[in-house]
């Protein structure tokens, strides 16, 4: 609880209270939480219920008026019968003959008012919001209808997120109770700090009603997505009673805020609140809810705001390694398959008129191995209607959860991917011809806007996507300019055979990015094309975006794989160096072959011109905003995605993976949790929920997520160590963490797949649990495999670094500490926080375990105090000091202990 800056009001109380000392014979009073108009809230120990509590003091001028103090009393009692999980329980009224307070659950968190001013626009974003609209919907339903007690001062401010992220309405029935016992004691009418807020009927003074939370709710809602409250300047009461507040993006634009447009839904909900007559507006919250689209509160959304409770050494996997696992989904040339449709994951934003989701086409080809031909032709239709700016289009991982089979529901399907509209069709190869069936329909009325059959030899089938999209892009009446028709008309090649190995190499790129296998043969098969038609400019860009992605993941880190990028790159700059993908594939080679990271900002950039809603463009640009430390522009981006590419369990992931960078750990759980909605079995997505939880200190989170024996959550990234691995080592379960981890590095050893990183984990479970020649046969093993790994590698190149840091936490577990620090220092200077914000701070990280271990704490400590001021990869958290094992050797240090008790993630 925080404090909410209202005017001194008749001078709160005049009773000093300190910390130690007791109240009302029950309660030890800790620290002061916030201070206001109203009085004082201390944190407080209710010694006989053996409870934290919040103890909010009233005014001293309540104390001496017995019937404003018994009215008080009773309005504050019959709040005791909310028990919601959304709303902040009322625990007791309690005074003496000089004081009174209120006490009720004590969160540890925030507001949103305060949240929201932390924020660098001051602004949320509807996507950020909805969940814990979500849940205020839901708890004003059960306050309003079930508990029949209205709130009467809704507003940010009373509004708190805890550490798990949930939203907790605080004060329900006992602010405004409070403000009207003060205004019968005051000329201050009890409405400072408030009146922006109020509806006109309570401005007028008439009998409290649920409608009057309505329109504080659509006032809450304007202040979270303005800055400003609909009304906050001049004669408010009478702008409320007279003015019509202006539409959320128009005040926006007057703000300056970017961007600054509402969705529609949003805006047209929120105005209705405002409404002036109460039975204008929506009649009740469940009725918000379902307009707005809101995901059901019972999928969880946020969680911590900070939290208690003691890292594993995962800054490194979710530094170099979220991207490494993530990389290849925003590279685009490579997407994970995935499962069923699933429930809504928090679709909420207005449905524009020119959007569309282009589902898989239908193979009716005899040949079922022609499959990757129907599939390459939704492909390319997709990728020209990309090109067209004015024009929503769901990229294709999301569309093919809809695979042909599927018993479809058109305006279910629109729903979930935010699209009016949707085109179905089917393809049938014969030989040397090609029959092309397609249909656009509006999803919300079941209307055939327009259809055509179309009947082709191979050769012309190759221009057949490119009049599809013309012709779907004027059935919706989206106007392409000279430069985008010219795109979408463009012919690729004149040659079949290398469109058809062209078609190859998208469909398996559309496959795993994990899979080394995969990406050998999407290469081939663009080699392939490439062989046939040597002027096939767009099989060569490609190629060579897919050579720098092998590069960059260490399929093959040789300076022989780079150079191969580099040839492919060259040949597609000499046959078209404007073309956007040659700019995408000149991106990524400074990017993934470089480190260029403002050379490859500048190539997707200009990609993105021609390209204006391909998530494979979006997301590279995120990525790399990211890397140059540009976090909100990075956020941005991957939010774009997350719309274009709704049921992509990886557009979440990245999100997420940001969003814990900078210690949004509230939105970090939400996004997460929107992904789990489509996959709940997914192993990356519980993986990283596990991280934020333990980001936050909360050990007790994680083990739901480990509850299905079926499923093993994975470390973000790919590292050897299971989720459970790490919580047992956190838990200082080490028999069990031994167990464990030994079989992980077992398993991955039999696949001939590198280990290291686990074995690091298992010697430190080893090393803790005192079986000293057991950790160090660990670590020597661990330094040895790295040793190999170095050897296959080129200096410099992108996994150079992380083998070196490695190889540094190995040599410390040994206790050699020349080594340890040289390897460390090394990987350090490799990536230097200066040219990469987001890597580069998870090699000191590095470095402060290597000292840790070593029982160095002057250079740890120094390490991790800059740390916990910046965003990075896999971002330290006091929690995760706590946690962590790998600090034991420094955790007596009262330095460190100071670090650790932070209360803030």
């Amino acid at each position: 609880m925080t404090n909410e800056g209202a005017d001194d009001v008749v001078g709160a109380t005049s009773r000093e209270f300190a910390s130690g000392q007791k109240a009302f014979g029950r309660y030890t009073l800790i620290k002061i939480l916030g201070r206001g108009g109203m009085g004082i809230v201390w944190l407080a120990r209710d010694e006989e219920l053996e409870r934290e509590a919040a103890l909010k003091f009233l005014p001293d001028v309540i104390i001496h008026d017995r019937a404003v103090l018994n009215e008080l009393k009773r309005e504050t009692r019959r709040s005791l019968e909310l028990t919601h999980k959304n709303i902040v329980r009322i625990y007791d009224f309690v005074h003496d003959e000089r004081s009174a307070c209120i006490s009720m659950e004590y969160i540890d968190g925030e507001t949103l008012s305060n949240l929201r001013a932390e924020k660098e626009q001051k602004v949320f974003e509807p996507d950020e919001i909805s969940p814990w609209t979500s849940q205020l919907c839901d708890a004003l339903d059960y306050a309003h209808n079930h508990a029949k007690i209205i709130h009467r001062d809704l507003k940010p401010a009373n509004l708190m997120v805890n550490q798990r992220g949930d939203l907790k309405i605080s004060d329900f029935g006992i602010a405004r109770s409070l403000g009207d016992s003060m205004s019968k004691l005051t000329l201050e009418q009890g409405r400072s700090g408030t009146l922006v807020y109020m509806s006109p009927q309570q401005l007028n003074g008439e009998r409290g009603a649920h409608l009057d939370d309505i329109y504080s709710f659509g006032a809450t809602l304007y202040d979270l997505l303005t800055s400003k409250p609909p009304f906050y300047s001049g004669n408010v009461d009478r702008q409320i009673h007279e003015r019509v507040a202006p539409p959320m993006t128009e005040r926006r634009k007057e703000l300056d805020i970017d961007p600054a447009l509402v969705p529609q839904v949003w805006e047209d909900v929120v105005a209705a609140c405002l409404a002036k007559e109460p039975a204008r507006r929506p009649q009740s919250t469940a009725e918000i809810a379902q307009r707005l689209q809101l995901a059901s509160p019972q999928v969880k959304p946020l969680t911590t705001v900070s939290a208690k409770g003691p890292k594993r050494v995962l800054a490194l996997a979710l530094a170099s390694l979220c991207l490494l696992a993530l990389g290849g989904w925003y590279f685009g040339i490579f997407k994970p398959a995935h499962a069923k449709i699933g429930a809504l994951a928090g679709v909420s934003a207005a449905i524009p008129e020119k959007s569309i989701a282009v589902l898989p086409l239908e193979n009716l080809s005899d040949e079922k191995e022609n499959a990757y031909f129907a599939d390459g032709i939704q492909d390319e239709l997709l990728s020209n209607l990309a090109k067209i700016k004015n024009l929503k289009v769901i990229s294709r991982t999301s569309v093919m959860q809809y695979k042909s089979g599927i018993t479809r529901n058109l305006r279910e399907i629109a729903r979930q991917l935010g699209v009016g509209n949707v085109v179905e069709g089917s393809v049938r190869r014969a030989g040397n011809r090609v029959r092309v069936s397609v249909q656009l329909i509006d999803a919300q009325t079941d209307r055939h806007i327009w259809g055509q059959n179309y009947d082709r030899t191979l050769a012309d089938s190759i221009t057949l996507q490119d009049e599809l999209a013309t012709e779907i892009a004027a059935a919706l009446g989206a106007t392409l300019s000279p430069q985008e028709k010219a795109r979408v008309e463009a012919k690729p090649t004149n040659d079949t055979a290398a469109y058809d190995a062209y078609l190859r190499g998208r469909a398996l790129a559309a496959g795993s990015p994990y899979d080394k296998s995969t990406v050998e043969r999407t290469i081939q098969s663009y080699q392939e094309a490439v062989k046939l038609d040597p002027n096939f400019v767009l099989a060569w860009a490609y190629l060579s975006c897919a050579q720098s992605l092998s590069y960059w993941q260490g399929h093959d880190p040789s300076p022989a794989r780079l150079a191969a990028a580099k040839d492919a790159l060259d040949r597609a700059l000499a046959l078209d160096p404007n073309l956007p993908e040659t700019h995408l594939a000149l991106g990524y080679y400074r990017y993934y072959g470089q480190r260029d990271f403002t050379g490859g900002l500048a190539e997707f950039q200009q990609a993105e011109q021609g390209l204006p809603n391909n998530v494979d463009v979006i997301g590279a640009i995120g990525l790399i905003q990211r890397r140059l430390g540009h976090w909100e522009e990075a956020i941005g981006g991957f939010r774009r995605v997350v719309e274009l590419d709704p049921r992509d369990i990886n557009a979440y992931l990245g999100l997420a993976a940001t969003c814990s960078c900078v210690r949004r750990f509230p939105e970090a759980l939400a996004t997460v949790d929107r992904a789990l909605a489509w996959e709940p079995t997914n192993e990356l997505a519980l993986g990283l929920k596990a991280f934020v939880f333990w980001a936050t200190g909360d050990l007790q989170a994680v083990e739901p997520l480990l509850a299905n024996p079926g499923t093993e959550p994975r470390v973000p990234g790919g590292a050897t160590s299971p989720v459970r691995g790490v919580q047992a080592l956190f838990q200082r379960r080490y028999a069990a963490a031994r167990e464990i981890l030994s079989s992980a590095v077992a398993a991955k050893t039999k696949r001939g797949e590198p280990s290291y990183d686990g074995k690091l984990d298992l010697g430190l479970s080893q090393q803790r649990a005192g079986d000293v020649a057991a950790a160090r046969a660990t670590y020597q093993s661990a330094v040895q495999d790295i040793q190999r790994e170095l050897e296959k590698v080129a200096p410099g190149s992108h996994v150079d670094a992380g083998l070196h840091a490695a190889l540094g936490r190995a040599y410390a577990g040994l206790g050699e500490a020349a080594p340890a620090i040289a390897e460390g220092q090394k990987a350090m200077a490799m990536r230097p926080t200066s040219k990469d914000p987001f890597e580069g701070p998870a090699h000191e990280e590095n470095m402060a375990n290597i000292y840790a271990l070593l029982g160095d704490a002057d250079h740890a400590i120094l390490i991790l105090k800059r740390l916990l001021q910046i965003p990075y990869g896999g971002a330290i958290t006091p929690p995760l000091l706590r946690l962590d094992p790998v600090w034991d050797q420094i955790r007596n240090d009262p330095r460190f202990q100071e670090l650790a008790a932070e209360k803030k993630p």
